[in-house]
């Protein structure tokens, strides 16, 4: 009977707190947007099943081996872990895991060494988070494989509809402002950092909002990135009621003329040219754009067919099934349900709709200068959720008016999109991080 009262004080389902079981419903629930209603699922798939995982009860999947032996709670195991942080005093396992957080990195490297000495090990979803997230390579190498997946030629075609996407990232900024007023009225507590991360969100491009939130606010990372796809896959739904509000039904009629025809040269130089010029200006936004360009400049150039097909296809779906789970390992109770979640999923809204409203709104200010017509619904889609808002310009616009076929054109401001929200995150992480 002792064995068995062990095995059950040992359970997963003894140990469960009220906030555990309400993330494994949150993440049933992402399971549920991602299977039946098509919600972003190549994503939110891992990222639903990595957040189960990360809130199985004394699994320890998503912590590093020292917060295992501290959440171990054996009286041992904390007092080899507090002489090797150097603690004279400590009560609780909190006491070991601040002064844990605080160390230097030498004794970081010692209280980790002490954990494993003493059998824990680093959690499976710790340890993808580590290689793919921490380092920076998994939303690098997913934005190569979007680079191999552009056609830049729309843009090429009509270089004006690069102000529509930087207009659709002032979402961006403005969010920012919002957040840092949201803190100074007392309503919730982001730090600089935070409201920057979070403003992110705005471009609508999921691997830079995990890429500079990772950077800048890795404790806000499940949270920004859910966020993120959740917008992105609701595009059809957001962007809609804003785009009519803004526009005239004889607005929305303008038909556009069929774009110029783009050489291979103009194609092959282009990221080349981007990417320096970019990174003079700018070189915090060097490792975003630098992967975009390489990953198109693969697509373009036609002699390394091989490596744009397996980053188009194997390399970025393998990497995204690891990012996945490395942003699930993130939603964990004690990081997810917060005030601060609620804040982030409302002021992302606000950054998306902000953006899409920007980019209708520079439209309509270019169609007053301009000599050729420019239909006001092909702004939305500066936001760069590639290239599902350039879909939601065109079918618009043929409600508006069944000749009108804006996908073409819409993908002009949609690709200049990324690029926009690839800059305002080399300028977050510039005056932020540094």
């Amino acid at each position: 009977m002792d064995k068995l009262l062990s095995l059950w004080y040992e359970s997963g389902i003894y140990q469960m707190a009220l906030g555990q079981f309400s993330m494994i419903v949150v993440c049933l629930l992402l399971l549920y947007l991602a299977i039946k209603r098509g919600f972003e699922p190549l994503l939110l798939v891992p990222i639903g099943f990595g957040g189960l995982l990360a809130n199985i009860p004394a699994a320890g999947l998503a912590f590093s081996a020292v917060e295992n032996a501290i959440n171990s709670g054996n009286p041992d195991v904390l007092q080899s872990l507090a002489q090797s942080l150097q603690l004279a005093t400590w009560e609780t396992g909190k006491d070991i895991y601040h002064a844990y957080e605080s160390a230097t990195a030498s004794v970081h490297i010692l209280a980790e060494q002490t954990a494993k000495d003493l059998g824990f090990l680093n959690g499976m979803l710790y340890n993808f988070y580590t290689i793919s997230i921490a380092s920076g390579a998994a939303p690098l190498i997913i934005f190569m494989g979007v680079g191999a997946m552009t056609d830049f030629g729309p843009l090429l075609a009509n270089p004006k509809t690069l102000l529509l996407g930087a207009a659709a990232q002032f979402g961006i900024f403005a969010t920012v402002l919002g957040a840092l007023a949201l803190t100074s009225l007392g309503l919730m507590d982001f730090s600089l950092a935070d409201a920057a991360a979070i403003g992110i969100i705005g471009g609508a491009d999921g691997p830079t909002a995990i890429y500079v939130a990772s950077l800048l606010a890795p404790d806000l990372l499940g949270a920004i990135a859910v966020a993120a796809y959740s917008y992105m896959a609701l595009v059809p739904l957001i962007q809609p009621p804003i785009m009519r509000a803004l526009t005239t039904e004889k607005e929305r009629q303008i038909v556009m003329v069929q774009l110029r025809p783009i050489s291979k040269i103009e194609k092959v130089c282009f990221p080349l040219v981007l990417l320096i010029l970019v990174a003079l200006f700018l070189p915090s936004a060097a490792p975003l754009l630098g992967m975009f360009c390489l990953g198109n400049l693969m697509r373009e150039c036609g002699v390394v067919d091989r490596l744009s097909d397996t980053t188009q296809n194997a390399l970025i779906n393998i990497t995204t099934i690891f990012l996945g789970l490395s942003v699930g390992s993130k939603l964990s109770a004690d990081k997810f349900l917060d005030l601060k979640t609620l804040g982030i999923l409302l002021l992302g809204m606000v950054a998306f709709a902000i953006g899409t409203a920007c980019g209708v709104l520079m439209a309509k200010l270019m169609n007053k200068v301009s000599s050729t017509p420019i239909n006001p619904l092909i702004g939305s889609a500066g936001v760069s959720a590639v290239p599902m808002a350039a879909r939601v310009s065109n079918r618009v616009g043929l409600n508006a008016n069944p000749q009108n076929f804006l996908l073409m054109h819409a993908m002009g401001p949609n690709v200049a999109g990324v690029i926009g929200s690839a800059v305002a995150a080399g300028v977050m992480i510039s005056l932020v991080g540094g």
